[in-house]
């Protein structure tokens, strides 16, 4: 994957409100950030943080109201996302980027059959027959490990366990070939040892089919092991992002270095402790106009209460083409760890 390699997508600036009765939240705020093709993104954060907001808000998938999206360019092949009417976006979804959602229990419909559900794109994105179709929905299951393939087209989602529920689910996201892929937390409600065979198969399937991958989680650890780069989210915001040696070899933000505490440790580091991360996630009522981090860091100063931070190049790269953060105590004269 050449590293100047124009981006597949583009994501400019999006901000993005949620009106509520107590008023408005404020879930996305100024998130820039781009992916290559061939490439796998990363993104990690806490809940709240607006990982899944951000991703969901690129196909239009928030509901609106209360969603609203304030701002931003979403660049598909040279197209904003945002400008489409509601038809053309239906068209760019499952057909040029595909969605995996957390939970495969309730993102598949319980009355159809999986055959049914797998073969819906394929007739209204490639315009196949049912027969073709048929076909098509064979090799994919074939493709993501199902066994006997042919026979379990006319099984129902209660009729799989939840691996290959999820099986499923990556199955129909590349039914139509998508240039991008976005996993959003795929393997949270599974058992270690199925999502490590849900991990393989995504990395399996990046080799044959070379495409783009978003793969949002908590964990830090998958990301080490699948990503290219990784990109920081907390209140909103991206805090951090670079390629993923890089940041976890030298974290620059106080929020990444205290998720990467957050780690367990490994065998021969049993006597470190493991840390928590002391305090609460920000209330997003607002634009932010100072760090939302501050309350909980320990290196804060009057600055970082007063300025939001801009993300700024660490290796003398572009903003967003190497490491880069946004801490006003990480770009100081000071030295960059506690």
């Amino acid at each position: 994957m050449p590293d100047r390699a124009a981006p597949v997508l583009d994501v400019r600036d999006l901000q993005v409100v949620f009106r509520t009765r107590g008023g408005e939240v404020h879930a996305v705020n100024s998130v820039s950030f781009h992916l290559r093709p061939g490439e796998l993104l990363g993104v990690v954060g806490e809940s709240g943080s607006g990982k899944s907001v951000t991703m969901m808000s690129l196909l239009g998938l928030l509901p609106s109201p209360p969603a609203e999206i304030r701002g931003g360019e979403v660049l598909l092949g040279g197209r904003d996302l945002l400008k489409l009417d509601a038809e053309s976006l239906r068209a760019v979804r499952g057909r040029r980027i595909g969605f995996v959602f957390q939970d495969p229990m309730t993102s598949l419909n319980p009355v159809f059959t999986i055959g049914n559900q797998i073969m819906e794109p394929l007739r209204a994105h490639m315009g196949m027959d049912r027969a073709r179709a048929t076909e098509r929905a064979v090799e994919l299951l074939e493709l993501v490990g199902i066994p006997d393939a042919r026979r379990r087209l006319g099984d129902y989602p209660h009729q799989f366990s939840g691996g290959m529920r999820q099986r499923v689910m990556i199955a129909i996201a590349l039914a139509c070939d998508p240039e991008v892929l976005i996993a959003d937390e795929p393997t949270t409600a599974l058992d270690v040892t199925i999502q490590a065979q849900i991990i393989e198969l995504v990395k399996d399937l990046r080799e044959k089919l070379g495409m783009a991958i978003i793969w949002i989680t908590h964990d830090l650890g998958v990301i080490a092991g699948i990503a290219d780069r990784v990109m920081v989210m907390y209140g909103g915001q991206v805090v951090e992002q670079g390629p993923v040696r890089a940041l976890f070899a030298d974290p620059r933000h106080p929020y990444t270095r205290a998720l990467l505490q957050t780690i367990p440790a490994l065998r021969g580091q049993r006597d470190r402790r493991l840390r928590v991360i002391e305090g609460q996630p920000p209330i997003l009522s607002a634009s932010p106009s100072a760090c939302s981090f501050c309350p909980r860091c320990g290196h804060a100063s009057n600055r970082c209460r007063v300025e939001n931070p801009q993300r700024l190049p660490h290796d003398g790269l572009p903003t967003g083409q190497g490491h880069d953060s946004a801490c006003h105590w990480a770009h100081s004269a000071e030295p960059a760890h506690a």
